[in-house]
């Protein structure tokens, strides 16, 4: 070899270390001369690459050494024969130990089924938007509202932004918006009627910026005009069977719409989930509120051109805000671009969001857990394999006398964890077969397993099965191979018990594991019932609301309610604009007597005379409207106690009288668009959001020309009745729409059903890492009381009670599992609190939570092991002696 000229030093190091030493050093040579040759003509790295092929060509088991004339054949450890020695073997052994070869098979299934549902559910949770066109180009534009030291994160914005990014800025390619509206609306086409919902108003642009197939029609100009709309091939089907729908009319709320194109199914993965799109000119908004900068009540998308550095574009347009938009005093509301990848996980926590939303938190919980319960087991398995390793002490040392080298032992007793790996893996693939419907009945989602037709899926099984199995029996091998011969086909005492420092960290880890799983599902399960039950400062049970539609939602509407009232099972009827747990308006308006020309943000709610009443608010200062004050209607506001304070009042007494403005919607005057009123009244704040979010400032008014809801409070008695006389009125008044109502406090119940569902799982996987545990502790307790089945019986014929054996064989356990229990209790405490902060509203953490989990934890470990030990303390101690 030329000097100089030599291959990499690690490839060598493989070399030496793996190629029999009787034709090493020739091998060597010749490779070192191949590597100069290829060197000189094609390079290091070509030469080197062609080194790798060549020592991997003559490791084993495609070489093997040479027999000399007194050598016997010695298989390789790879070699055919002996992987297949090793798994007749193993299979052997897990027949001769059934018990603890079913705890491990069982306890590695449950880990492993845990584990694989949770992974598949994650995969999908990750696959949202990644197969839309020019996805890394597309942005949402969302606003976070700083006051207070607090944050609040908006989906909607005002409809001044997309036109300012597409005016100003170059690097924008097109942007698009979405009106936040009531999305169900009634469609008929010829005899059929009925409610359809997710049905948006959206600019032409739409499809510019998403470029969703059409199955027909053409997407240029596809929403241009007025009364257009474009449905989902699943909807065109359902109204117009196999024709072709485009050129068509269908009614949308008695309004006639032309259908412009049919969509292809929508690619799955979409946060964008609709069934029907209209144009956004029918909506009729004038081109001036358009160019307000405080009404959010769009959701804004952004396409920008290739090469456009997001960052800079989102600094100069919250420059432009800070400069010309946020005045003085005012909360600071600042634009963000978020990536259309981030939307589904990323926006757990925005408010007015149409999304389909995941929780990237929730999500990588999950992974935890899962893992978890996995890991759990996995420590069964070392912990059972290095207790009853001493009873293969005899067979290590013939085996090791005849000859056998410590990695062969190794690699057999490797072979034989991924055995059980294998047993349990195919548990668990058959048993997912039932589990991945249920989960996706749980999740709303439609996720497929099927390994078998999914290659991807398939090797990834397979290389978890390795893993799990090299991982879980890596050290016991190493233990198990390491026995010396001679002490052991002596007879001479060694430590049976392996290392008992080791299982007993082992046990530690595994029920401290546990016992952070029972804490985290106690808090959840508290949260999420707080949230439930907590005084909202409104009533809303019994409360049954509706769209005004018809004769109901124009001149009708007053006798509508005067005929509802008639019932003796109605107590109250209002209708307005904006109801708790509904849609409602975020506006703004201005104080003429306190920073005159300040624009305050408020959630705008738009009521009658009967509103408060019908609702369950209640006053704490002023008055309610009143039929008997005629300039109620112009000049009323009533204000909730977080408005006083974002007001700068300093009582809601002192609020009282105080001028306020608000810039109609519609106004009645075109000529004077302003209403100019006083506060009449102070209402207790009430969560008309979830509890997720914190109550903002909110205004309730009366704007007659604005009344789209009816809510209609009732008596929990005959409520079968109640419906059909509502239904009755309503066919008197509006007979082209079929009513089409919901119960508020049903409404406010879906709102927490993330958590719902959170709590859910997490019992189960808390039950599933205890049963685990326990599978192990008992397995353990079993091996205890088996290597002192003798002291048992000695102690039992010099007199020692049930009682004291019981508590001799339990004792270390149980320390054990107390000693897990405080360990968990500060990581639990840190993790739940950081939890829980993310709610404004949420329950303390009271100390008897940790002792409850710390009794659970022990209670069930006593259980466990007092099976094995009242077993043992009653045995016949005759029968553990008679040998001796």
């Amino acid at each position: 070899m030329k000097s100089g000229i030599r291959p990499p030093r690690w490839a060598r190091w493989f070399l030496t270390q793996f190629h029999p030493d009787d034709t090493l050093e020739e091998v060597e040579g010749d490779l070192d001369e191949l590597y100069t040759y290829w060197y000189e003509r094609t390079g290091p790295t070509q030469a080197t690459l062609r080194y790798l092929l060549n020592v991997a060509s003559v490791l084993p088991p495609f070489v093997r050494s040479r027999k000399t004339n007194n050598q016997q054949y010695e298989p390789s450890t790879f070699s055919p024969f002996m992987i297949r020695n090793y798994f007749k073997i193993a299979f052997r052994n897990l027949l001769l130990n059934k018990a603890y070869s079913a705890i491990n098979i069982a306890g590695l299934a449950i880990g492993m089924v845990g584990c694989l549902a949770i992974g598949l559910f994650v995969w999908d949770e990750w696959k949202f938007d990644k197969s839309i066109p020019d996805s890394e180009k597309i942005y949402r534009i969302y606003t976070e509202r700083t006051k207070d030291n607090t944050t609040t994160k908006a989906a909607v914005v005002a409809p001044a932004y997309a036109t300012f990014l597409q005016q100003q800025y170059p690097e924008v390619d097109t942007t698009t918006r979405i009106l936040m509206s009531p999305d169900r609306f009634l469609m008929e086409l010829g005899n059929q009627k009925n409610y359809e919902d997710k049905g948006w108003f959206v600019e032409s642009s739409f499809l510019q910026v998403f470029a969703l197939p059409l199955e027909s029609g053409t997407a240029a100009g596809i929403l241009d005009i007025p009364r257009t709309i474009l449905l989902t091939s699943e909807l065109a089907k359902k109204y117009f069977g196999k024709e072709n729908p485009v050129g068509k009319t269908i009614k949308i709320n008695t309004f006639d719409y032309t259908v412009k194109g049919v969509l292809a199914p929508l690619p799955d993965h979409f946060h964008l989930n609709f069934q029907y799109l209209m144009s956004f000119s029918s909506v009729g908004i004038p081109p001036s509120r358009m160019e307000r900068w405080t009404w959010n009540q769009f959701y804004t998308y952004v396409k920008v051109k290739p090469g456009t550095n997001i960052e800079q574009l989102q600094n100069k347009l919250q420059t432009h805000v800070k400069a010309n938009i946020i005045k003085p005093g005012d909360a600071v509301m600042l634009p963000f671009f978020q990536r259309l990848h981030d939307i589904h996980l990323g926006s757990a926590d925005f408010t007015f969001d149409n999304a389909i939303r995941g929780n990237e938190s929730y999500v990588n919980a999950l992974m935890i857990v899962a893992l978890f319960v996995l890991v759990i087991a996995c420590f069964n398995f070392i912990n059972l394999a290095t207790a009853v390793s001493f009873r293969r002490a005899r067979e290590i040392g013939v085996r090791k006398v005849i000859g056998a080298e410590r990695r062969q032992l190794v690699f057999q007793f490797l072979g034989e964890t991924i055995l059980v790996s294998l047993i349990a893996m195919v548990i668990a693939v058959i048993a997912l077969f039932i589990v991945v419907p249920a989960l996706n009945r749980f999740t709303d989602k439609a996720i497929v397993f099927n390994p078998f037709t999914n290659s991807q899926l398939g090797l990834l099984l397979l290389g978890a099965t390795l893993l799990v199995g090299i991982l879980a029996g890596s050290y016991p091998a190493i233990i198990v191979s390491g026995f010396q011969p001679v002490k052991v086909l002596k007879n001479i005492q060694f430590s049976r018990n392996g290392t008992p420092w080791l299982r007993q960290a082992l046990v530690v880890v595994q029920f401290t594991l546990s016992s952070l799983l029972i804490i985290s599902t106690l808090v959840v399960f508290r949260q999420t019932r707080y949230m439930n039950n907590k005084d909202l400062g409104f009533s809303k049970e019994q409360l049954i609301y509706f769209q005004a539609q018809g004769d109901v939602a124009g001149k009708g509407l007053e006798a509508f309610k005067n005929e509802l009232r008639r019932s003796p099972n109605v107590i109250a009827v209002t209708s307005g604009y904006g109801l708790p747990g509904d849609q409602f308006a975020g506006d703004g308006v201005t104080l003429p007597g306190k920073n005159a020309g300040k624009d305050y943000s408020v959630n705008m709610f738009v009521g009658d005379h009967d509103y408060l009443k019908t609702v369950g608010l209640q006053l704490i200062a002023g008055r309610d409207f009143s039929k008997d004050m005629s300039t109620d209607v112009r000049e009323a506001f009533i204000i909730n106690e977080t408005a006083v304070k974002e007001f700068g009042f300093s009582s809601p007494a002192k609020a009282l009288g105080q001028r306020i403005n608000w810039n109609e919607w519609t106004p009645a005057d075109t000529t004077d668009p302003i209403k100019k009123g006083k506060i009449i009244g102070v209402i207790k704040d009430f969560h008309y959001k979830s509890l997720h979010e914190k109550v903002t400032a909110a205004v309730i008014h009366m704007v007659p020309q604005e009344l789209f809801k009816v809510a209609i409070k009732v008596r929990e008695a005959d409520m079968p009745k109640t419906i059909a006389y509502i239904n009755t009125v309503w066919n008197k008044f509006s007979p082209n729409f079929p009513l089409d109502y919901k119960f508020m406090d049903e409404t406010y119940g879906k709102m927490y059903s993330t958590e719902e569902k959170l709590s859910d799982l997490l019992w189960l996987f808390a039950v599933l890492a205890i049963i685990v545990g326990c599978m192990g502790l008992f397995g353990l307790a079993a091996f205890s009381v088996e290597q002192r089945i003798k002291e048992i019986g000695i102690r039992k014929v010099l007199g020692a009670s049930t009682l004291t054996i019981v508590g001799l064989l339990s004792r270390n356990f149980i320390m054990l599992v107390f000693i897990a229990s405080v360990i968990a209790i500060p990581v639990a405490w840190w993790t739940m609190n950081s939890w829980l902060n993310d709610f404004p509203y949420r329950i303390s953490l009271d100390w008897w939570v940790f002792a409850l989990a710390t009794l659970l934890a022990v209670g069930i470990a006593l259980l466990t092991v007092s099976f094995q030990s009242m077993k043992a303390a009653l045995m016949n101690p005759i029968k553990s002696l008679r040998s001796e």
